[in-house]
């Protein structure tokens, strides 16, 4: 929840993913601080590097947040963040997290991250998806999930912090890796995250 005594950057901070398949800049959103905060943390801590894209679905999503040895997860959660403006087009950042039937208060994994590359929909399909999940995107919104794409049905239930501003065919060519078992690339896609100042 925003209240006045909270405070937020002048200027949103930018990071860096670096892979084998090039660069993926994105900027994290000071409306999700506890997501910022926490990021920027696990960045400066060197969490992420030498870590995988762990698993990768075309049309969907690519995943990281482990930590390079195999360490799955850092082993806290982080209390949901939504807001109507994040949503989950193409480029998006967001946190992945354990089912509904486990936590219903949709928290966020401490270090497994997501980017959207998704699918452009139709009309009919944005219309039938706001009666199922009882929602309601704006006009803008639909435009995009139209002609970008994305995965609209997770919006609301997982955490947007964030989004690719350069990368997005990085993203992509990613997105197209050969995998094999429960998503995995075949050949590792490593990343390292930096800030950049």
């Amino acid at each position: 929840m925003l209240t006045a005594s909270m405070s937020y950057s002048q200027k949103e901070t930018m990071i860096l993913i670096s892979t084998d398949y090039g660069d993926i800049t994105c900027k994290l959103y000071d409306k999700t601080p506890g997501h910022r905060d926490n990021f920027i943390k696990l960045i400066n801590d060197g969490w992420f590097n030498g870590s995988t894209f762990h698993r990768v679905i075309e049309n969907f999503m690519i995943q990281g947040g482990g930590k390079e040895g195999g360490t799955v997860d850092v082993g806290y959660t982080i209390p949901a963040e939504f807001y109507p403006d994040y949503f989950h087009k193409k480029g998006a950042l967001a946190a992945a997290r354990q089912g509904d039937h486990i936590n219903p208060q949709k928290r966020s994994s401490g270090s497994q991250f997501y980017i959207v590359q998704g699918k452009k929909y139709t009309d009919s399909e944005l219309t039938n998806l706001e009666a199922r999940k009882n929602c309601e995107w704006t006009p803008e919104q639909k435009e995009i999930y139209k002609t970008l794409g994305g995965v609209p049905f997770l919006d609301f239930d997982y955490t947007v912090f964030g989004e690719v501003v350069d990368g997005l065919d990085v993203v992509d060519k990613i997105a197209a890796v050969q995998t094999g078992q429960r998503d995995k690339p075949v050949k590792d896609v490593k990343m390292t995250i930096k800030i950049i100042k």
